[in-house]
């Protein structure tokens, strides 16, 4: 995976990642507009299809909200939703219909028969994965032929102004999270679901000033994770050098880039014979 600013940077563990998740949980309804926009471009598409039926996975499921909303559309013979967090799924679980099904588990390793699941639908997940390419084989071996893949990430270049502020107040020190690059997304696409459609498109949303933003990452439990971290609060001058150096627009307020992507994915019997055979 590519990294923004420092190269000295390694990745948060699986532990640590669900922890910061699960003290989000309260929090991260509210505070989730990126999340909605891109979850919605999905769940549209997928609205668009014929009908959605049979088993279906929120892979990354985090609250709950697409689980939920799956749940209101489709005609599913079963419906789980999965996490890393187990604060996520006890939360998420507190609001949901009794039939959907709540699990704690790795993408990388899903606990499910090859083969079981029509539908996958997982939003904004892939991007915490120090191997993204197990995910996406993982999702392949358990879908169906004839079944749908369809996955939201972020790419390099994401928070980009966030990072060039970070950097003057307090240079050779990584703040912002590490994100594939497009050409890394693209192979591993090619690598494990052939014929896959990838969109990609840069979004920018408003915020009333850096720390708007920096508390909107932190109610999403989507702070800086990786390993090599300060521990310790960052100091009230590193912070204010950092609200200088970033651009601000006409209006006083700010924005912050993020560099969307979309894969979508059917399923079909021909190809799925054939990554089976080639491994």
């Amino acid at each position: 995976m590519s990294a923004l600013g420092a190269i000295d940077t390694r990745p948060a563990s699986k532990a640590d990642i669900a922890r910061e998740f699960g003290n989000a949980r309260t929090t991260y309804d509210s505070a989730s507009r990126l999340q909605r926009l891109m979850g919605d471009a999905m769940f549209e598409r997928l609205q668009c299809q014929a009908g959605m039926a049979g088993c279906a996975l929120d892979l990354g499921c985090g609250t709950g909200w697409y689980t939920r909303k799956l749940a209101g559309v489709g005609n599913f013979v079963s419906l789980t939703g999965m996490d890393l967090s187990s604060g996520m799924i006890e939360h998420a679980s507190a609001s949901a219909p009794n039939d959907i099904i709540w699990t704690v588990a790795d993408a990388e390793a899903i606990p499910l028969p090859d083969q079981s699941c029509d539908l996958i639908f997982s939003n904004l997940m892939i991007q915490w994965s120090a191997a993204p390419v197990q995910v996406l084989r993982e999702c392949r071996r358990v879908l169906r032929p004839g079944g749908t893949l369809v996955v939201s990430t972020l790419l390099d270049g994401t928070l980009r102004e966030l990072d060039q502020a970070w950097q003057h107040a307090d240079p050779g020190q990584n703040h912002i999270n590490r994100f594939e690059s497009e050409a890394a997304l693209r192979e591993a696409v090619s690598q494990e679901l052939p014929g896959a459609e990838i969109e990609t498109k840069t979004l920018r949303l408003p915020y009333a000033s850096p720390l708007t933003l920096a508390a909107e990452l932190k109610h999403l439990g989507a702070g800086y994770k990786d390993a090599s971290r300060r521990r310790s609060m960052t100091a009230p001058g590193r912070l204010r050098a950092m609200c200088r150096h970033y651009p601000v627009e006409p209006d006083g307020g700010v924005v912050a880039s993020y560099e969307a992507a979309w894969v979508f994915w059917s399923c079909r019997g021909n190809n799925h014979k054939a990554q089976i055979e080639k491994e």
